[in-house]
């Protein structure tokens, strides 16, 4: 497995640009909107009160190329860009990513580490992104979105939408490098 790119979501509309490399530091990526070694509760964690400070177990997310392209494929799109799933970190050789237990560690050349915290449920923020972004050939009607891949992404989506993580090991990672997987340890 390795990474095919390497994603920076700058501002909040969390759509990602890409970059050659990157500093991983507690708290996630330098210069990424989700960095930070907390965050605000939201619909992903209903016993917490929304908007209550929790730990952000959501530093980095990362997308399969495998997986998007069934995801696609279940769409009925040419292809599901990562730029707009808010995805940092794109892998290839990773055929079933989302698979991938919590507990499983990424490690990069550099000595950075990843700790898998969950599996990335898809939502509905990600589907009205690709809505825009997949609008119909006939421009002549008002509504040119794709409206209806909203509520499909997330069926199409549901087992490969990647992971999150939180970083355990500070270091530079680079678009091209290859990660070794540590899976969980057993106690």
């Amino acid at each position: 497995m390795h990474l095919a790119s390497l994603l920076l979501a700058p501002g909040p509309d969390f759509l990602t640009r890409a970059v050659p490399e990157a500093a991983l530091v507690f708290g996630g990526l330098a210069g990424d909107v989700h960095h930070g070694l907390s965050r605000k509760a939201d619909a992903r964690t209903p016993w917490h009160k929304r908007g209550t400070e929790i730990a952000n177990t959501r530093q980095v997310s990362l997308v399969s190329l495998e997986e998007l392209a069934l995801v696609a494929e279940g769409l009925g799109v040419a292809e599901v860009d990562p730029a707009h799933l808010g995805a940092n970190l794109v892998l290839a050789g990773a055929p079933e990513l989302t698979a991938t237990p919590p507990g499983t560690r990424l490690l990069f050349p550099s000595g950075a580490t990843l700790f898998v915290t969950e599996a990335n449920p898809p939502c509905r923020q990600p589907g009205r992104k690709l809505a825009a972004a997949h609008g119909r050939a006939d421009t002549s009607r008002a509504d040119t979105s794709r409206a209806d891949l909203e509520f499909a992404f997330v069926q199409a989506a549901r087992g490969r939408r990647g992971l999150v993580a939180l970083v355990e090991r500070e270091g530079t990672i680079r678009a091209d490098d290859a990660l070794r997987v540590l899976p969980p340890t057993r106690g």
